[in-house]
């Protein structure tokens, strides 16, 4: 692994989990990991609700935009975390994988939305400190 993590968060759609994971990430760790996000079968936009449930928590993620997975994009990361995307990713040695089991928010009002993205947070704190990556208050996440 780089001086810079590098993390990549694949979901079918990459249009609610995907999106939502990367915008927490990146809110909370800066500049100190490199966070990607992509779909096994792209959406035409991110999901309003998940757009919705973002900017509760002052995350704006209205200018990101549903993405192809490629293979390049599992190469050039450290880190690969699945959510539903079944086999779709592809698997390179040296990689770490994870696959993270969540509610998928397509159709779901923003309540249920806010469920999943608290999980989501939840679970990109436990992983900055796995990746001993501190937020951007400076304290170590996932305390």
């Amino acid at each position: 692994m780089s001086d810079t993590p590098s993390v990549l968060f694949v979901c079918v759609h990459n249009a609610g989990r995907s999106q939502m994971a990367a915008g927490l990430l990146a809110h909370l760790a800066g500049d100190r990991v490199e966070v990607r996000s992509a779909g096994s079968e792209p959406a035409e936009a991110v999901n309003p609700a998940a757009v919705e449930a973002m900017a509760e928590v002052g995350i704006d993620i209205t200018a990101e935009r549903p993405k192809v997975l490629t293979p390049g994009a599992v190469q050039a990361s450290d880190v690969v975390i699945t959510m539903g995307c079944g086999d779709a990713c592809p698997v390179f040695p040296g990689k770490r994988y994870l696959d993270w089991k969540l509610d998928d928010p397509a159709g779901q009002p923003v309540e249920a939305v806010r469920r999943v993205r608290d999980d989501i947070r939840a679970r990109v704190e436990t992983l900055m400190a796995e990746l001993g990556v501190a937020g951007e208050d400076g304290a170590q996440q996932g305390r």
